[in-house]
């Protein structure tokens, strides 16, 4: 039997490695439209596309007779203001952060990842675990994915801003922090308490299975800057062996870099294909991205293990591979990250994190909020999971040694 291996990760997805903000604002703009054009307070202006005299009406309404005048601060009204514009969109994927907490986000990628080594989403309007990386704390201690995080410590995560929650979460190695999460099947919260930790993020993994070990296990975990050389490195040692299939293992891969995905795929497909379109809100602005015809491993058996824990760009590969019908995708239904967003740095120092774009599979597929249903559909019980035997990799070890 295998051993389960989970783990993995992207680049923020966000998706996220336990950071997020919440969308504010900046307030003095809207004044400075009003003097330049020297526009009444009473006068909406026209130029919105909206009516502002509402937002204005209740901006002075609290101005004026508010009972604490200490709370009143015109900066936070507004960036509260345009936190409720961006919630109302509905897009975990779209949000905003103030330039503290822009700052404060640059500042911990910059460093290393220190906290229990997690990627985290909003799903259903709850604070989900999409995986915890490999061989880290969040993963010892047993967080699972899907698992709802409830509360952080004594703090209800209901009370908390989505960054607050995260940077919560998230600490110097050697604290500790006390999860209660909700479990799908169990009437009772569970409790963990996890140690932060230096969390290290692998790209790729290799090894052989088989009885001849003529199997190639390929693990990807994200797709970053240094996935392509790794990758490469796993090719060229495949190149000088004779190999009977090739195991291709994104689960627990919650994205990263489109363009690095795509270059992957292409050393398993035949040729210059169509790979993923995506679909911007003006036609013509659409994209196509193809494989760039390497196709070292075109000929060889494949099967793909995705789970619910592999999205975005994870989701592009087994979707592709599923659509030429080049492979078997084989495991649980995926994330469904369907989406493509830019970071965009504001005036005052703030952010924006947005949905520009919808991507597409070949065959003209989205899965955003559906997921990539696999062609042979394994799930790994909790007794295996807790023995550490995994199902999935066992039966697609299983079906390239029948081939």
């Amino acid at each position: 039997m295998s051993r389960f291996r989970p783990g993995q990760r992207p680049i923020f997805s966000l998706i996220i490695i336990l950071l997020l903000g919440a969308f504010i604002g900046w307030q003095s703009a809207l004044y400075s439209v009003r003097d330049e054009l020297n526009i009444e307070e009473e006068t909406p202006i026209e130029i919105y596309p909206i009516d502002l005299d509402l937002f204005w009406e209740a901006f002075y309404m609290l101005d004026d007779d508010y009972v604490d005048t200490l709370a009143l601060d015109d900066e936070n009204q507004l960036y509260g203001a345009i936190k409720g514009m961006v919630d109302s969109l509905d897009d975990p994927f779209t949000v905003f952060m103030t330039p503290d907490e822009t700052n404060d986000f640059q500042a911990s990628l910059e460093g290393t990842l220190q906290g229990i080594g997690a990627e985290l989403t909003i799903k259903d309007d709850q604070l989900t675990v999409i995986a915890p990386l490999k061989g880290s704390p969040a993963e010892t201690e047993g967080l699972k994915p899907g698992d709802i995080i409830y509360m952080i410590d004594d703090m209800y995560v209901a009370d908390l801003t989505l960054f607050e929650a995260i940077m919560n979460i998230r600490g110097e190695e050697g604290t500790t922090v006390i999860l209660t999460v909700i479990r799908d099947g169990l009437t009772d919260p569970v409790v963990l308490e996890i140690e932060r930790a230096q969390i290290e993020i692998p790209s790729v993994e290799f090894e052989y299975y088989g009885d001849n070990e003529d199997i190639a296990y390929i693990s990807i975990y994200q797709f970053n800057d240094n996935t392509e050389l790794e990758f490469e490195t796993v090719v060229q040692e495949l190149l000088l062996k004779e190999i009977e299939g090739i195991i291709l293992d994104v689960r627990y891969n919650g994205g990263g870099y489109l363009d690095v995905s795509v270059d992957i795929l292409s050393d398993f497909i035949e040729g210059k294909q169509k790979a993923v379109v995506t679909k911007h809100r003006e036609e013509g602005d659409n994209e196509i991205f193809y494989t760039n015809e390497s196709s070292r491993l075109a000929d060889i058996p494949l099967v793909v293990l995705v789970n619910e824990g592999s999205a975005s760009a994870s989701e592009i590969v087994a979707g592709v591979i599923q659509d030429y019908e080049r492979g078997l995708v084989m495991g649980a239904d995926t994330f469904g990250k369907g989406s493509v967003q830019v970071v965009e740095v504001l005036e005052d120092g703030s952010s924006l994190r947005y949905t520009i774009a919808k991507w597409y599979t070949p065959n003209d597929r989205s899965i955003d909020d559906v997921g990539i249903t696999p062609d042979t559909i394994i799930e790994i019980s909790d007794e295996d999971y807790e023995n550490e035997i995994d199902t999935q990799l066992d039966a697609a070890i299983e079906y390239l040694e029948g081939l």
